[in-house]
């Protein structure tokens, strides 16, 4: 038991960061909000574009925001805004 607390401990001291905007992933999530007119057809796209959209995630959270964190500038700029969907 002491062991896991131990472990516990460690690991969430590790793993504590900065959590930066995600340009890379809301210029794929934006994109995707603006591929088409039709929302069923942004849904038929979003769906094979996870794994795009995922890559993107895994870039802002091991390089970009990192980048940002130390040098004060994101190399993705900022995507435009999220377009909603309407009912």
């Amino acid at each position: 038991m002491k062991k896991t607390l131990v472990t516990l401990c460690a690991a969430a001291l590790l793993s504590t960061s900065c959590l930066g905007p995600c340009n890379a992933f809301q210029s794929t999530m934006s994109w995707n909000s603006r591929a088409t007119e039709d929302k069923y057809l942004n849904e038929l796209i979003f769906l094979p574009a996870c794994f795009v959209h995922g890559l993107a995630l895994t870039g802002d959270f091991v390089v970009f925001n990192s980048l940002e964190f130390w040098t004060g500038k994101n190399p993705i700029s900022k995507p435009q805004e999220f377009k909603g969907q309407s009912k």
